[in-house]
């Protein structure tokens, strides 16, 4: 059995600014899987921070391919937009922790875009300006220097440096809108997500989400598990602006849905070419992994 939390409790937490792709359905294997093995809950969280980029419709869509998938989540699901409140009252709490910036990202790459595979960094000019918290500003955290360790469930032990890698942290941006950073960070705290499984390009911003929630007041982390992405032929990520993979054109091709499930856990390795392509056979997999 994988080494889970004892009180299982998971999350699906797709943004709604797309229709569900086969990289999605990568993720829903590993949290219904798991969640099953540990005899857990999932929750289903609409990750609709970027107000500009979300639509109404692709929630209502995301729901609809779960119903198909057969994927059921406990409770109601909950949405980033209805949260603004409670964002706000711990933003007041951090206060002597956070201050405004001005700076694009334009500015910040001072010596031009890192190298590929590394992520900008911000270099604290705004720390000491003093600048008033007003429409067009973004609003950072200060974060403490120090190493976050970590063992994640498939990948194993994890060191990062949060203020090194990234620097003090963006949590409400020019525009308005809370980050991602910000936002899951609180929202997994407040829904009591005790296992955070997602994709390995988030890997990197674990440590930073540890260090953060320490700041909001949680004394235990959630633990985490990253897995595989699955890549297009010419090595990019599946992505849901350039509908790879989706799950609506799967469907209308004539494919069921255990079909589906079972072609994104092929190409996520979650199945071997001999398995019968059944959930059970996904399950057992996830039993014999070394978790």
């Amino acid at each position: 059995m994988p080494r889970l939390p004892s009180r299982l409790i998971t999350r699906f937490a797709p943004a709604p600014t797309g229709f569900l792709h086969l990289g999605h359905v990568v993720n829903a294997a590993y949290v219904w899987g798991l969640a099953e093995l540990g005899g857990g809950t999932v929750r289903l969280r609409m990750e609709d921070h970027d107000r500009q980029r979300s639509r109404p419709e692709f929630a209502a869509a995301i729901l609809e391919d779960l119903e198909w998938l057969g994927l059921a989540f406990d409770g109601e699901p909950t949405r980033q937009s209805d949260r603004a409140a409670r964002y706000a009252a711990v933003l007041e709490q951090l206060r002597p922790r956070v201050y405004a910036c001005s700076c694009s990202r334009r500015e910040l790459a001072v010596e031009g875009e890192p190298p590929s595979g590394e992520e900008l960094r911000y270099n604290g000019r705004c720390r000491e300006r003093n600048l008033t918290w007003e429409t067009g500003r973004g609003l950072r955290v200060r974060l403490d220097d120090g190493v976050e360790r970590f063992d994640d469930l498939l990948l194993g032990p994890q060191e990062q440096r949060p203020a090194g890698q990234c620097g003090d942290l963006l949590i409400r941006d020019r525009l308005g809108n809370w980050t991602y950073q910000f936002a899951v960070t609180l929202d997994d705290w407040d829904q009591d997500i005790s296992l955070v499984i997602r994709g390995e390009d988030l890997l990197s911003s674990t440590g930073r989400q540890i260090a953060l929630a320490r700041l909001l007041g949680r004394p235990v982390p959630a633990a985490f598990l990253h897995h595989p992405l699955l890549y297009r032929a010419d090595g990019a990520k599946l992505s849901k602006s350039n509908r790879d993979s989706g799950v609506r054109e799967l469907r209308e091709a004539g494919h069921s849905a255990a079909e589906v499930i079972a072609l994104a856990a092929r190409a996520a390795g979650l199945l071997r070419p001999e398995d019968s392509g059944d959930w059970g056979s996904i399950l057992r997999r996830l039993e014999a992994s070394n978790l």
